[in-house]
């Protein structure tokens, strides 16, 4: 093929109007449990769309042949493994590295249920209102088409909330593992603080990586502080971060500044500021986006993230430069901002200093 007809814009216009097929597909081979089945325990045996099928037991009707073009376009994309038999009779697949992220590990977690919690009914009605979030940037598409923010859309429907969550761990312990493993900044720390804590499951991993953290305050909501369980050397403390958060040696925080605008920033980080003593730092967690916009799937993946914030949870959270970081900072009183390393490339830890 010449290449003047790989590199066609006529095919790159196609594939972009069609990219809707990967993620949907990505769920239905959730929704068909096709990673479990094919991992089997670290086994990884290749499989036929036909062996697949019938190891879910999904009766007679299911069609080997659909969900085997199912498979091929997700092994385009890096997700299986194509297995073909010499004579071309037979197609297999087995997980590469990216699918093996879809099949549970051995406490069940997986990031199988954050496919699922993207793709929901409720949230795919806010997609054709993207345009919108541009016209008007005072109500996020979710909430023009549902009348509310999704969590409190989720707090009224319990499996929506229950995925949610499942999600979230799916998600935050591998972060958390990949995190400790390659961060080292809790050295003199004997008070700790996670804002927006939630449970204290972070807090308390941390805590059991460095003991020579004597004290950690879980601060979240009151409303979700109350439920969180008792933890040896955590307390649990109710507020609200827009108005005061208590004093450590250190803060901690993960995923948060990026649900909000950026004077809402500003207060959040002027808080942490006036909690921290001088020389205390603020460790945050966040996605940073490269200052020149380039094809990487880094790039791409962050940027994707950063429309999907905007249409479901935030129009105006969103995901920022270094640059724009920097700036928040020096208005709220740390003057310097140190990006410390990339987390699976996608979150990066900033330590603001004071």
């Amino acid at each position: 093929m010449e290449r003047s007809q790989i590199n066609s814009p006529t095919l790159a216009i196609m594939e972009l109007a069609n990219l809707i097929s990967v993620p949907m597909s990505l769920n239905a081979v959730v929704k068909l449990k096709v990673p479990d089945i094919i991992w089997q325990d670290g086994s990884n045996n290749p499989l036929s769309a036909a062996e697949i099928l019938s190891a879910a037991t999904f009766g007679p009707s299911a069609d080997a042949e659909n969900l085997q073009r199912i498979l091929r376009l997700l092994t385009s994309y890096g997700v299986f493994n194509e297995h073909i038999e010499e004579d071309g009779s037979e197609r297999r697949y087995s997980l590469t590295e990216v699918g093996k992220a879809l099949a549970a590990d051995e406490k069940g977690l997986s990031y199988a249920p954050y496919i699922l919690q993207h793709h929901q009914d409720a949230m795919m009605l806010a997609w054709p209102l993207v345009h919108e979030a541009v016209l008007d940037p005072s109500f996020e598409p979710f909430v023009k088409v549902h009348g509310e923010r999704p969590y409190s859309y989720y707090g009224k429907n319990p499996q929506m909330n229950l995925l949610m969550q499942k999600a979230m761990s799916g998600a935050s312990v591998p972060f958390m593992k990949a995190f400790l493993d390659g961060y080292d900044g809790f050295q003199g720390v004997e008070t700790l603080v996670d804002v927006g804590g939630s449970g204290g499951d972070c807090l308390r991993m941390i805590m059991s990586k460095y003991k020579s953290i004597k004290k950690g305050v879980n601060f979240d909501l009151a409303e979700v502080v109350e439920k969180a369980p008792q933890i040896p050397g955590i307390e649990h403390v109710g507020g609200d971060m827009l108005k005061s958060i208590p004093p450590g040696d250190a803060i901690f925080t993960k995923w948060i500044l990026l649900s909000w605008t950026d004077d809402e920033c500003k207060q959040i980080l002027k808080n942490c500021s006036d909690a921290l003593p001088l020389g205390g730092k603020l460790i945050a967690c966040e996605p940073l986006l490269p200052n020149h916009t380039d094809d990487s799937r880094r790039s791409r993946a962050l940027l994707q993230e950063d429309i999907f914030l905007m249409t479901m949870y935030r129009t105006k959270g969103k995901h920022r430069t270094e640059m724009e970081y920097r700036e928040l900072g020096l208005a709220a009183g740390f003057p310097n901002l140190k990006p410390n390393f990339h987390i699976d490339h996608f979150f990066t830890v900033l330590e603001f200093q004071k």
